[in-house]
């Protein structure tokens, strides 16, 4: 079997008082789309800042293709781009100039740098825009730039931060594509992202809350972690039914749901035929029920929420 292209054992890290990451273990091989969720402060970027050896841990350890991260992280760097979630390129620079400037820096040698240039610009539709400043480029387009410039040195593992926020529909879909293709190559990419819908295109996903990993498996074991169905329901109107739901004894928590209210609860069958029997909301009509299958927005709500009653807990 081969080694996993990243391992991380106990990896920690504090400021001060602040425990940012707590024992983080996992392993992740070869070619896998990994998915790091987790809500703003939930500590993906400082893991992601050890593995990329610009921060210290205080604990534990983290390798990447067997190498240590911070002790060989001169050695790591070679091995990884990095993708930031702000743009960080040089903005007078054109396409063309900033993607030499990278290979320079990554030390890509002068007789193949051409080739991936052209290579690169034409895998992320750039040619025509070669000669554009980088700062008068789309938000989309930037970030196929960086996408390149961190792609030069053929590198086996790939770190995006939030690589879609803020981007339209079709650059998303653009870059997904682009992942697809690079981890049928054999590329590993590790995402953070805050895209339900995106943490579905992942091959494996994993749930980081308080810096603490709650789990990680791939997006069918998570939905099938679920001990049942979702209970949905149709009412009118639905936002005060909303407030008024979460104080239900049995419910954990309410959602809305392309206009209907997801229920969160350990016993969703009960629930519904006691409310089919003996609706207690006279000023609220209930106009349909039904049960529903989990999806990542659902798994998300109940790992971070803690709502364990729904929950088998054998993914983490």
């Amino acid at each position: 079997m081969s080694e996993p292209v990243i391992a991380l054992n106990s990896l920690s890290k504090s400021f001060g008082n602040v425990h940012a990451v707590r024992n983080v273990s996992l392993t992740i091989d070869a070619g896998t789309i990994f998915g790091f969720l987790g809500a703003n402060g939930a500590g993906k970027t400082t893991t992601m800042q050890m593995l990329c050896g610009l921060t210290h841990p205080t604990g534990g350890t983290a390798s990447i293709a067997g190498h240590e991260v911070w002790k060989d992280r001169h050695l790591v760097r070679t091995k990884f781009g990095y993708v930031a979630q702000r743009f960080s390129l040089y903005p007078d620079l054109t396409v063309e100039e900033n993607l030499r400037f990278f290979g320079g820096a990554c030390r890509v040698p002068a007789g193949e740098l051409n080739e991936r240039i052209e290579r690169l610009l034409g895998l992320t539709d750039l040619e025509p825009k070669r000669t554009t400043a980088a700062g008068s480029l789309s938000g989309g387009m930037r970030q196929l730039l960086a996408l390149d410039c961190a792609l030069i040195h053929d590198p086996l593992l790939l770190f995006l931060d939030e690589p879609t926020a803020g981007l339209d529909p079709v650059h998303r879909q653009q870059i997904w594509n682009l992942l697809y293709d690079l981890s049928s190559q054999g590329k590993t990419i590790f995402v953070t992202t805050h895209y339900m819908d995106e943490a579905e295109r992942c091959t494996e996903v994993g749930f980081l809350d308080s810096g603490q990993l709650l789990a990680k498996a791939s997006p069918r074991d998570l939905k099938e972690s679920f001990n049942a169905r979702l209970l949905e329901i149709d009412v009118e109107p639905v936002m005060p039914a909303l407030v008024r739901l979460r104080d239900v004894p049995g419910v954990l928590g309410v959602s809305l749901r392309s206009g209907s209210l997801r229920i969160y609860a350990p016993h969703p069958e009960e629930l519904m035929a006691k409310w089919r029997a003996n609706w207690p909301f006279p000023d609220i009509r209930l106009l349909g029920d039904r049960l529903v299958e989990p999806d990542m927005e659902d798994v998300f709500t109940a790992y971070s929420q803690r709502y364990d009653t729904l929950l088998k807990r054998s993914t983490s």
